[in-house]
């Protein structure tokens, strides 16, 4: 066996029906038993255990269910429990092309790396919020996307969705030390500090639903800023002067009503740049997703998100809202 592939469920078990099925599909599949599929469910109250019932026949699955502990812990039991050789992270909420898990056998057999990270694609099934959702988080003009060229996709630092890993890295480096809030980047950073070969593979990507509505997504990347800090509390030379782009960007935002009173040559010039901003984003949209609806939506998507992880990454610096289990390591 060469891969263990360990999932992640809390209370979505339809969404795990459709990781499943696309894995029962892989080109690299050559019988039943080629790979695992370790699924730890994470105290969910909707368990998946019938899920994962229905698709053993069909995949070599170890299904296991415990006490709540959030996600990054939920992993480490995975770790644990799994016999392959080598690692693949999900979320729960991601579907994989037929040619994933091929993609990844062939690359690591020509270039090896110790852990790899991939990026996400909109699937056409998905709707409209949801394909706006996925632009505004892969692209170069948002906080999304992968940016650079080689260099920066050999250094690249692989984020949990849709990572792998060595069980040498795992042996030596341990698990997640934070079970959310940062806990990928807080693990990718250890890995890389470790001397492991780590890199981005450009075409191992996957579909990523990820929030439905606006407004889950707007919690989720508030969530996301506040990470960000949490790292920094780790980490403190990792934050960057690119993570306060948001931040600046929603104190510009909200200081608008404002600059009418002090110039309105400042507020019109204010007004324009915006104005730039959403029109670069609305025609890089449309050439990306070819419809006129979703690019639209898109625009709006990037505004959500950078507002959302602007105001996580100053309520954190302000008023940590961090709760045990979430910073504490374990």
């Amino acid at each position: 066996m060469l891969f263990s592939i360990i999932i992640p469920v809390y209370n979505r078990p339809d969404e795990l029906q459709e990781l499943l099925e696309s894995l029962t599909a892989q080109a690299y599949q050559r019988d039943v038993f080629d790979f695992e599929v370790v699924i730890i469910d994470d105290g969910s109250t909707k368990r998946a255990e019938n899920i994962a019932l229905a698709y053993m026949t069909r995949l070599r699955i170890r299904y296991h269910y415990q006490q709540n502990t959030g996600q990054g812990f939920a992993r480490n039991t995975g770790f644990t429990l799994a016999e392959g050789d080598y690692f693949l992270v999900f979320d729960s909420d991601c579907i994989l092309p037929r040619e994933y898990l091929q993609v990844v056998y062939e690359h690591l057999h020509a270039h090896w790396l110790d852990a790899f990270g991939g990026p996400d694609a909109s699937h056409e099934s998905f709707t409209p919020i949801q394909k706006a959702i996925s632009y505004a988080m892969t692209s170069p003009y948002s906080t999304g996307g992968i940016r650079g060229g080689k260099h920066s996709a050999e250094k690249f630092r692989p984020r949990s969705f849709n990572m792998g890993l060595s069980r040498a890295v795992w042996q030596k480096v341990g698990g997640y030390l934070l079970t959310r809030m940062g806990e990928d980047i807080e693990f990718a950073i250890r890995i890389e500090k470790a001397g492991f070969k780590t890199g981005l593979i450009r075409k191992a990507y996957i579909y990523h639903k990820r929030r439905t509505s606006f407004r889950q997504f707007f919690k989720q990347l508030h969530f996301f800023g506040r990470a960000r800090i949490n790292v920094r509390r780790h980490y403190p030379k990792e934050l960057k002067l690119v993570h306060t782009f948001p931040a600046f960007f929603l104190l510009f935002l909200v200081s608008f009503p404002f600059m009418w009173f002090i110039s309105s040559f400042l507020a019109q010039v204010q007004g324009l740049c915006l104005a730039l901003y959403a029109s670069l984003l609305f025609s890089d949209a449309v050439v990306k997703t070819k419809n006129l609806q979703v690019a639209t939506m898109g625009v709006w998507a990037v505004f959500v998100q950078l507002t959302g992880y602007g105001l996580g990454f100053l309520t954190e610096i302000v008023a940590p809202l961090s709760k045990k289990g979430i910073t504490e390591h374990k």
